[in-house]
């Protein structure tokens, strides 16, 4: 990963760290429509909460190894024997709350799947299925929950989702590409409003031939 962007990048990721920065440069703020990857997001800011994103980032490999790729079907069936085999498990983050919450929600994600709830269109319809555009010149300006993150989180916890508050959960919105908040001086700024307005596009483009 070069530098050539380091002054034009979000200030929150640094210039040092190469993992910080390739996720900034690739990940952050593009929008994520696939069911299981927003679960699988969903699970690690869980997993966050209270501890710095960087050090989830390099777990992830290790916590996504031990979770059986976030294999819903698979994830939902553990039982105490998984329980015990993740908390021994130096890869990912020992807590047993946060480990039974990833399974109730793998098991909350096949009762919406079973019940053909579009899990994505789900989270997408808090934003109305469009990414939300800031103008943000500092990541600093940007808030740490807001009216969509308030409501996402109380339907989620209704649905018996935890470790998802409304700072938690603009979090994963601002991640998954629900919010474009990277500041308008990153050269991301503009390659994220792109994505977004090109799967609206195609999107309204499948609708326009259904």
């Amino acid at each position: 990963m070069t530098d050539s962007h380091a002054s034009g990048r979000c200030g929150w990721c640094g210039t040092t760290d190469p993992l910080y920065i390739a996720y900034h440069d690739t990940e952050w703020g593009v929008p994520e429509r696939d069911p299981r990857a927003l679960w699988e997001k969903l699970v690690l800011d869980g997993f966050q909460a209270g501890l710095a994103w960087i050090t989830i980032l390099r777990k992830r490999e290790g916590i996504r190894d031990a979770f059986d790729g976030f294999d819903p079907d698979i994830v939902a069936r553990y039982g105490e024997d998984d329980i015990q085999r993740l908390l021994n498990d130096p890869r990912i983050i020992r807590s047993r709350a946060k480990i039974k919450a990833a399974i109730r929600g793998a098991q909350i994600w096949l009762e919406m799947r079973d019940n053909d709830e579009d899990f994505s269109a789900w989270l997408w319809s808090f934003v109305d299925g469009e990414p939300i555009q800031t103008t943000h010149a500092d990541f600093r300006q940007a808030p740490t929950q807001t009216e969509q993150s308030v409501a996402m989180a109380k339907a989620l916890k209704k649905r018996g989702f935890n470790f998802c508050g409304p700072v938690i959960v603009y979090a994963f919105m601002q991640a998954v590409g629900m919010v474009n908040d990277h500041q308008t001086t990153c050269f991301r700024h503009a390659q994220v409003r792109a994505l977004g307005a090109s799967q609206t596009h195609h999107r309204n483009l499948s609708c326009s031939h259904v």
